[in-house]
Order: structure tokens, then sequence, then C-alpha cells
């Protein structure tokens, strides 16, 4: 598949925006194959994703931010870049439940996941067969009696591996601010709830207990603040009085595998964009 370069744009909403952004791509020679936009009335902020050819395009990626500047100046524009054929490192994070890390595992084996998946690590040694299976390097990081050394130690390791993503595929911990702050907007997590509701441990359990007719699963850039990070992907299935806390994690752990590969799939076709705590996805 050739390069292509995705613009991630945002600026207050103007007449002319649209318009001079495909100019500015076709007079240097690319072609726009996709294009989208949201608007938003209320905090009136305009929000666009474009992507183009780069195989006849004057500009080189080391040019294009300079090339793109008088653009940005002139709407007043959050601009970021993006390329089609990077494929950032990957990290998978994950505790014992096995059910996000085995359909991630069998995404990227499939050719799904555009990342070089580089690690899995856990704080359990569970996951050494299956890691090795697909053929990716397995750290075994114990919490043991200093859970923040062992934060601590795991975020070093990322950072040595140059890890650039890193996904929270059921990994029980909490990470530290510090952590968090290392990889801003690149930590993906599956929280097993609909947020904001029934935030923190035992969902299931208490949605059981609330009397839901819908339990769902939310997948979400990690902040500092336990579960209020922006959300990226949700998902829901309705249940009944019927249904067990054991009942209800089944069909959690079905939802909760296939938003996170989404949300996933959004955040490496760059087709996210950040805003405060929330998110406008393209998709």
């Amino acid at each position: 598949m050739a390069d292509t370069a995705v613009l991630l744009l945002n600026c207050p909403d103007q007449t002319g925006v649209v318009a001079t952004v495909a100019d500015f791509v076709w007079r240097n020679g690319g072609n726009i194959i996709d294009a989208e936009q949201h608007t938003d009335d209320v905090d009136g902020e305009f929000f666009q994703r474009v992507e183009f050819t780069l195989a006849d395009f004057a500009h080189d990626r080391d040019e294009l931010p300079s090339a793109l500047a008088p653009l940005a100046e002139r709407f007043g524009m959050d601009v970021r870049i993006r390329y089609s054929a990077d494929r950032p490192r990957l990290a998978i994070l994950a505790s014992r439940a096995p059910h996000c890390l085995v359909d991630l595992l069998s995404r990227w084996s499939a050719g799904e996941l555009a990342a070089e998946l580089s690690l899995v690590v856990s704080n359990h040694p569970d996951h050494a067969d299956l890691a090795a299976f697909h053929g990716v390097p397995f750290v075994h990081a114990p919490v043991g009696d200093d859970p923040a050394a062992q934060d601590r130690s795991v975020r070093t390791l990322l950072v040595d591996a140059g890890i650039e993503r890193v996904v929270l595929a059921r990994y029980m911990r909490i990470l530290s601010p510090e952590f968090v702050d290392t990889f801003p907007n690149r930590i993906i997590n599956i929280h097993h709830s609909f947020l904001p509701a029934f935030v923190g441990a035992e969902p299931y359990r208490q949605a059981s207990e609330r009397g839901v007719k819908v339990i769902g699963a939310t997948a979400h850039y990690v902040t500092a603040e336990l579960d209020e990070g922006p959300i990226i992907e949700q998902d829901v299935t309705r249940v009944s009085h019927r249904d067990s806390v054991d009942d209800l994690a089944r069909a959690g752990r079905d939802l909760e595998v296939s938003v996170l590969a989404r949300a996933l799939r959004a955040d490496l076709g760059n087709r996210v964009l950040v805003r405060g705590r929330r998110t406008i996805v393209f998709h």
C-alpha cells in the first residue's frame, strides 16, 4: 500500500478552512483520498482529518511542517501530521485475564494492527507461552512488596524499548502519574463497564446489584484520574434480572475484545483527535 500523509487538525470554525487545506494539497501535487470533518456548534470548534497521497508531493516529511505553518497561523490551527506507512512500536500490558491479550495477538498476527508489537509485559507469568507462540518477547514484571518499584521498572522497560503505544489488556494495576505522563494520550485501556457508570473494581458486580438492563465496555486513553480519560470506543449488550454476575462477565468479555480492538485500530489508523476530556473519532 502506498504511503499517505494524514493531517489531523482543529481550529475555530470559520469560512475557507476546507477549501484552503484542499488547495494546499492540490497545489503541492497530492491527491486527497479521504476527508472527514466535524463542527462543534457549542464550542465553535472545527475538526478535520485529511489523508492524501505522497508519491508526487512537493514536500518531504522534514519540509511538510514548515510548509503548513503559514496555513496553520492564518486559521489559528493545531495540526498533527501522521503517515500511514509508520508502524509505531507497541507494548501490551496484561494481568491474568487472557481474553483481550489473546485477541490482540491474533489480530496482530493476522496483519490487522498497523503496529510493531514489541513486548508483552505482565505482572503474572501466565502468558509467556502465548506470547512466544506469536513470536513476541515476554517480560514478567511481578509486583511483589513494592508496587511503586514495579511501576518504575515497567516504565523504564518501555522507554528503553522505544515503545510509542501502550495497550492495557485488562492490566489490573493503577499506573502512576509519572507513568501516564511518559505516554500522554498514548496508553489505551479497556474498562469492563460503560463509563462513566461503575468505575473502579468489580463493575459487573456493581451492575448486577444495580439491576441494569444493559452492560457495556469502554476503551479510553489513560490519564492520572482513574477511568476518566478521553473515551475512544464503547459498546453495550442487553442483560436481564436472570443473569448472574458470571453471566454478565461472560457477556462483557465479548464486548471488551471488540471494543478494545476497534479503539486500537482507530488510534493506529490516525483517526482520533483528543480535545480536552473528549475525542473526535473519524470512521
